[in-house]
């Protein structure tokens, strides 16, 4: 199938609306992905509709349910093979990105693809608690996005700190997250951040439930937080 026309249907009825120009782009990632899924492990889904679909109209549906202001500052943890963020950028190339992955493999991908559709982002090699750590980052973004990265009260010791207070924490999940959710609420409130709202949506062609989990940022991170990734992990918060 045509990846254009499939992700012009996927999105129909979403909020943004992509030229032709930006579907193009959306194409050579695509190719790219392709590409160099043959050499580093980046997607086990690379078939032009599951990409798409799963993957760029996935990515998208953020735009649906929370409001980026223009110039927004957005960092992605995590951000793999660039999704959300990626995605994000190419639909809305006023944003200022960054993309931070612990394996620089994704990274030198990452760079070929925004070099392919030109477009420009910051990319940091690093692990996310130790960038949040770091004065260079910390509380210095209006959002941070995560896909599917880590259950939600670990990922949100990853990512609030990240964001300034009165940004937005965005957690892209899958389906029957609730107990997750709840779970986390405490974490959320030790980090300075309250569950602000929950969405939930289908895919198009029938691809599966997804829940969009937005967090402002009410309070400074205290400094002690993130701690390190043997703590995080052993003892969520």
């Amino acid at each position: 199938m045509d990846i254009k026309s499939v992700l012009m249907d996927a999105t129909s009825n979403y909020k943004i609306k992509l030229s032709d120009a930006q579907l193009e782009q959306f194409e050579k990632y695509y190719l790219l992905l392709v590409e160099w899924n043959n050499k580093i492990n980046l997607t086990a889904i690379s078939d032009a509709k599951g990409v798409a679909v799963k993957h760029f109209a996935d990515s998208l549906s953020l735009l649906n349910c929370v409001e980026v202001h223009p110039n927004a500052s957005i960092i992605d943890i995590g951000t793999g093979a660039g999704f959300p963020g990626i995605a994000l950028k190419i639909a809305r190339p006023d944003i200022k990105l960054t993309l931070l992955d612990s394996l620089n493999k994704r990274l030198v991908f990452l760079e070929e693809v925004l070099s392919s559709i030109n477009l420009t982002a910051d990319l940091i090699h690093a692990r996310a608690e130790d960038g949040a750590n770091s004065f260079k980052y910390r509380e210095k973004f209006d959002f941070a996005v995560s896909r599917a990265v880590a259950r939600l009260n670990v990922l949100s010791e990853y990512c609030i700190p990240y964001v300034k207070k009165n940004g937005k924490f965005v957690s892209m999940k899958g389906p029957n997250v609730e107990e997750e959710i709840n779970e986390s609420k405490s974490a959320i409130s030790q980090l300075g951040g309250k569950i602000h709202k929950i969405e939930k949506f289908s895919l198009a062609y029938n691809e599966g439930e997804r829940t969009v989990i937005v967090v402002n940022k009410i309070t400074n991170t205290p400094k002690q937080f993130p701690r390190n990734s043997g703590k995080i992990k052993s003892s969520p918060l």
